[in-house]
């Protein structure tokens, strides 16, 4: 799903924030038609107390099959920040986002190896709904990633399964 660029597609996101962390926006991408890609938008994740960036994410608008292996959701968070459930807090600020774009869903896939990844989308409460093998013509695979968890949540996002 491309936008058009008769309107306006990026929306307001001053208001992610759970008043530990908040969202940064570094910037908006439109995407690619060409290269498949959906429209992103690229935050820092920032402490509220502080405004220390402890982390990265973004948000791909939009489903396809390069997303499907990709993800809607991509995080890191910075080694010294580890342990904290930024990742967790990040997404769930980005699910409202997801929302407001009229997404019914989203996909965060991580490396079948990637526990750490894997336990954050597992306490969000995702749906394990396939390990893929990503294809030889996708950019994932070229890097050296062969695998993909790819995990499900429905939005209106509700409750996490179990206690972060």
């Amino acid at each position: 799903m491309l936008f058009s660029r008769k309107k306006k597609f990026f929306l307001d996101t001053s208001d992610l924030a759970d008043g530990e962390i908040f969202l940064k926006l570094i910037r908006t991408d439109p995407g690619s038609r060409r290269r498949n890609w959906s429209p992103a938008y690229y935050f820092s994740i920032c402490l509220a107390a502080g405004k220390t960036e402890v982390g990265r994410c973004d948000l791909r608008i939009g489903h396809n099959r390069q997303l499907y292996f990709g993800g809607n959701i991509g995080y890191q968070v910075h080694e010294p920040y580890r342990g904290h459930h930024y990742a967790a807090k990040a997404c769930r600020l980005l699910f409202g986002l997801a929302l407001r774009h009229d997404l019914g869903y989203v996909l965060i896939t991580c490396n079948p190896d990637n526990l750490p990844s894997r336990r954050t989308c597992e306490g969000l409460g995702g749906e394990l709904i396939d390990i893929a093998a990503v294809p030889p013509d996708n950019e994932m695979y070229q890097r050296g990633e062969f695998e993909k968890c790819i995990f499900r949540f429905k939005l209106p996002y509700g409750e996490p399964a179990r206690p972060l």
